[in-house]
This record gives structure tokens, sequence and C-alpha cells, in this order.
């Protein structure tokens, strides 16, 4: 036992007095990867799925990395994603139009081995998780009122309500797995720039969401705005509910709208990071 912790306290020692530590900051921008249907486009001579990612969109990282040796170390970051608008339904009829969005304010976090196989290129796979944020829809809903609409509201023909609301939705804790294949180039010895390829593969289950804007207006067909704030936060619609649960089962007797089928959304994606890396005194071989 004693010669097994020497043997330990040996071989720590020598990979902390070799030991080089580093910080980078980067920044990038990833497309959808693994996509899957989020939405429908509608119009009046077709329906057509609408595919995508909320992994999609700009990112900003900080990492820190510690190398044992020349070539193997691990690292740890964070990061920010600004997601791209996702269309969720588009619809395009004489007397419905609908432009809903969703889009991810997500917060990460990774942890991953480094292996250099040369000075300047190098490989990174781990374990990511979502720290925190939310995915966001946006939507804004245009319908024109029929003639007994209309009639019973007392506006002229070709009014209509105007809604605009936004929903943040939010999920389990995620496990995902992240890899990317990069290469630096040194300015000196204590700064670098990097260039890098990046995959994430993570998908988010539904937990709840909450609206946190509504707003419907009745316009006249001249565009004036005849009843404002019909409907607002504190004066849903009926098949509207504040807040949102998502389950996995669900009797086929449920009445209640607050509760709802889980979904699985992907959020992965595959991208491109450029940044600048300060590396720390330490032990390791100059290069």
């Amino acid at each position: 036992m004693k010669h097994l912790i020497t043997v330990c306290t040996a071989v720590l020692t020598s990979a902390l007095s070799f030991g080089q530590m580093e910080v980078s900051l980067s920044s990038g921008y990833a497309i959808g990867s693994a996509t899957m249907k989020l939405g429908e486009r509608v119009s009046l001579s077709e329906t057509e799925n609408s595919y995508g990612s909320y992994g999609e969109g700009a990112n900003v990282q900080i990492r820190g990395t510690y190398f044992f040796d020349d070539s193997f170390g691990v690292d740890l970051g964070i990061g920010y994603l600004q997601g791209s608008d996702q269309d969720i339904s588009v619809v395009n009829l004489p007397n419905l139009k609908v432009d809903a969005v969703a889009r991810a304010r997500a917060f990460g976090a990774s942890a991953s081995v480094v292996y250099k196989f040369t000075n300047n290129v190098y490989g990174r796979f781990g374990a990511l998780l979502k720290l925190g944020g939310k995915t966001e829809g946006v939507v804004y809903q245009k319908s024109v009122f029929d003639e007994e609409e209309a009639s019973a509201l007392g506006v002229p023909e070709g009014s209509y309500s105007e809604t605009n609301y936004k929903e943040n939705f939010h999920g389990k804790f995620p496990l995902g797995f992240v890899g990317a294949l990069g290469y630096k180039f040194n300015l000196s010895s204590h700064f670098s720039i990097f260039a890098e390829a990046e995959f994430y593969g993570i998908s988010l289950k539904r937990k709840d969401s909450e609206i946190a804007e509504f707003n419907t207006n009745i316009v006249l067909p001249d565009g004036t705005v005849a009843v404002e704030g019909l409907y607002t936060l504190d004066n849903l619609p009926e098949d509207y509910s504040r807040k949102t649960t998502y389950v996995d089962n669900l009797s086929n007797t449920n009445t209640d709208t607050s509760k709802e089928l889980s979904q699985k959304v992907p959020y992965s994606s595959f991208g491109l990071n450029f940044g600048i890396t300060y590396k720390f005194k330490g032990g390791g071989k100059k290069e």
C-alpha cells in the first residue's frame, strides 16, 4: 500500500511539475446537425415540414485547459448560445397569417480530454451539459373576422385580431457529447490563435413553459386599433394557459390545458470557432 501511494505521489508530482495551464476565449457559428421536424409552413397550395435544430446560432466560450505532459490534458469550458430563429408555424392564408419562431438562449458547460497530435493540431472530446437558459418562442398571429364575428363585435367586415406573445420553454437536465478538431498558431511564448471545427450532440426534454408576454388587439380594415388589449397576460383566452407542465403520460379524458405530453427537441450542431489562447508560465517544454 505504501509503495502504491509512493508511486501515485511520484506520478502526480511529475505531472504537476510539467503542468501547463491555458485559458482560451473563442466565438463562432454553428449550423444544425441531426435536425428534426420543428413545425410546418402552410400556404393555399401546400404544407411543408420545417426542420431544424435549436443548436444553430452564434456562441461565445471561455475554456481552461491543463496539460499534464506534451500531449495530454483536460479542458473545462462554459459558453453561451444565441440561437437562430427556427420556424415553428408559418401560415399564409387569406384570412389567417401566423409567424411563429423559436430560438435558444442557453448557457452550457463541457468537460473534455485534450490530445495534441502535433504542436499545432489538437483534438478534444468529452461531455456537454446545459446549465441554464431557455428556448424562447415568439408568435405573431393575424386572424380576419368572418361576417358573423365582425357583427358580434360591432366592427366592419375586414377587421381582424392581431396577437403577439412570447413563451419561454425550459428543459430537464441533459447530458450530451462534444468533440472538436483544431489548429493552433503560436504568436509568442504566451499567446496563440486557433480555429476549430466543433460538434455538439445533445437533445433536451421539455419540462415546463410559461407565457411571458401576451397582447391581442382588434384592428379595423384601415389599420386603426379599435380595441387595445382585448387579451393580455392577466386575461388570457380560454384555450391558453400561462404555465404549462410537460408530462410523459396523459389521460385520454384530460381537460387540463396546463398539461401536455413532453417531447425531445434537438440542440445538436456542427460549427466553426475562432479564438485566442493565453498560456501561463509552467514547466512544459518550450515550443
